[in-house]
């Protein structure tokens, strides 16, 4: 069990925390785990200095959304497997019923040009958004380590060639900068623990060939939410790579406006699963591929939670978290030229884009979701004198 000072709060009061920053909390993971900082820590002081640390290098390490699993984490602080299972439901439930409220919306009046035209403009917005994001991802986490950025050019080269992302890359990063910086002198059986999750990738991506489209939307999302690494963003190239290349069950311009989905929703990125699930197989598709995506990153935050307090500041644990993080920002990076390959399709998209990044570039207090509003706004206007 996890030693912790008594709470100052009850269960009830977090649940309707995070029910709050589920609702109204927008901006991407990054600024999400910002929010619980100065609220929780700071403000609150209900979650202390150490424990917010530790639930946030568990949360880089284990595969799975960043913010989700930080919260699940801060849930479990104090009152454990509940607070957990409650907190983790608080924080993704409202984010999830609207994005079924835009699934329908979108397959109801995808066809109309108000909707495609919303789209047309936000689908740009958001190759600004990733860019930004990444690029503050890049410094804050690599900072000028060699190795790490060799690490972060090679992964980016591997998503932009193959459009698609490869996890057990991944695993390798991590275990390159562990082996290099530690230098460890472990028997080999003991290395085998650093390479268990790549054999159930494989049985995953034999099994996902079944005929049923629900048993195979079960499969992939699973594998996207247990094998995906770093922040939100970072399921965006795994996504796309299974669900266009690999499945077909999206086209280009579809899959880009479920990222935009994700971009104009409040809460965790990747409950854009839930958008794909939807548009593939209606509401049953939606409710199998958030609980496939939230669940591995459930279980990955609390089995090891009350171990990592105390192996979490291991030197060869930090160098595998770091090498992970150097993967998982240049797959990033690397969505973002191939989704911007399929959404700047003309001038104005164009203009959009780079307007959107140099806007958060400038004005570091502007928010995602006015600039989502204004490329909405214009998308309205342009879309149908350009179509």
């Amino acid at each position: 069990m996890m030693i912790t000072h008594q709470p100052t709060y009850t269960l009830w009061q977090l649940i309707v925390y995070f029910l709050r920053l589920g609702t109204f909390g927008f901006g991407g993971p990054v600024a999400l785990v910002g929010y619980m900082h100065r609220d929780l820590v700071e403000e609150k002081a209900w979650i202390s200095e150490s424990d917010y640390k530790e639930g946030l290098a568990l949360s880089q390490i284990a595969p799975g959304p960043l913010a989700a699993q930080l919260a699940i984490y801060l849930g479990y602080v104090h009152y454990h497997i509940r607070g957990a299972t409650l907190v983790g439901l608080a924080f993704v439930l409202p984010s999830f019923f609207m994005v079924l409220a835009l699934g329908w919306a979108y397959v109801e009046f995808g066809g109309l040009t108000w909707m495609q035209s919303v789209f047309y403009g936000v689908g740009a917005a958001v190759i600004g958004i990733i860019a930004i994001s990444a690029h503050k991802l890049t410094t804050k986490s690599i900072g000028n380590d060699k190795l790490l950025w060799g690490i972060f050019a090679a992964l980016a080269a591997v998503t932009i060639i193959t459009e698609s992302e490869a996890a057990a890359l991944f695993i390798a990063a991590g275990a390159l900068v562990w082996f290099i910086r530690c230098k460890p002198r472990w028997p080999t059986s003991k290395l085998s623990a650093l390479a268990a999750p790549v054999p159930l990738q494989q049985i995953a991506l034999t099994t996902a060939t079944d005929s049923n489209t629900l048993i195979q939307i079960a499969l992939f999302f699973t594998k996207a939410g247990a094998f995906v690494f770093g922040s939100g963003l970072a399921i965006v190239p795994f996504l796309y790579g299974g669900v266009v290349t690999e499945h077909h069950w999206l086209t280009e311009h579809q899959f880009v406006d479920a990222v935009a989905v994700a971009m104009i929703t409040p809460g965790p990125v990747v409950i854009t699963t839930a958008f794909i699930g939807y548009l593939v197989a209606g509401v049953q598709g939606a409710c199998i591929a958030a609980l496939a995506t939230f669940i591995p990153c459930y279980l990955l935050t609390i089995l090891p939670a009350p171990y990592f307090k105390k192996y979490g500041k291991h030197p060869a644990l930090i160098a595998f978290v770091d090498g992970i993080t150097a993967a998982a920002i240049g797959a990033i990076a690397g969505s973002v030229v191939v989704l911007a390959q399929r959404s700047i399709v003309d001038i104005p998209t164009a203009l959009l884009a780079i307007g959107t990044g140099v806007l958060l570039w400038k004005i570091k207090s502007i928010k995602e979701p006015i600039i989502v509003i204004g490329a909405a706004l214009i998308g309205l206007i342009v879309y149908p004198l350009m179509h």
